[in-house]
């Protein structure tokens, strides 16, 4: 499964002659396409790291990397996929960096999985809000894995590669940080 993006709604020929332009070096392209992807990247780092100042750094580190390396940037995907993997990248060597460590599991250990619920698409604004609330109260690396695999749609191969520990590794962290968002929206933490 491929993480699915909300992409702002623009032409991908207009978005591909943005990306085009700051290749060539203008100032006003870049401006355009910060414009455009920093909200969704700022909410995406905030996801991870939990505190607004060290998600609003990274975002700023982010784009910077993405700009010095535009020239790099070939169109294989979107932009906003491109940026969202620095964002992404950042936001979890900051954790690290904060000595925030997933921990191993034994390989041989064997643990039950959930089956995925069915999502009820009538979900109030307010019963979302609380989920996202009550994620940013889980443990950094539980936050992680669950808002990597919930909210951004990278699957457990992804999220290992993305944070470099086994594959195993990222699914019990993502089914122990689930029981954990749940005995918080029961009240339990």
């Amino acid at each position: 499964m491929k993480p699915h993006f909300l992409e702002l709604p623009v032409a991908q020929e207009q978005h591909t002659d943005l990306v085009a332009r700051c290749q060539e070096g203008d100032a006003v392209s870049f401006k355009k396409l910060y414009e455009q992807y920093a909200r969704a990247m700022f909410n995406t780092s905030l996801r991870i790291v939990n505190d607004r100042t060290e998600a609003e750094d990274i975002l700023q580190e982010a784009f910077i990397e993405a700009f010095h390396n535009i020239k790099t940037f070939e169109n294989r995907s979107s932009f906003g996929a491109w940026i969202k993997k620095i964002v992404i990248n950042k936001s979890i060597n900051q954790l690290k960096k904060k000595k925030i460590n997933i921990v191993e599991i034994d390989a041989g250990q064997q643990y039950e999985t959930d089956a995925e619920p069915v999502h009820d698409e009538s979900e109030t604004r307010w019963q979302v809000q609380l989920i996202l609330d009550s994620i940013k109260k889980l443990s950094p690396g539980y936050r992680t894995v669950v808002s990597l695999y919930l909210l951004e749609g990278y699957d457990h191969e992804e999220i290992a590669q993305i944070m470099g520990v086994a594959e195993s590794t990222t699914r019990t962290q993502y089914i122990r940080g689930k029981q954990k968002l749940l005995q918080i929206l029961k009240g339990d933490q």
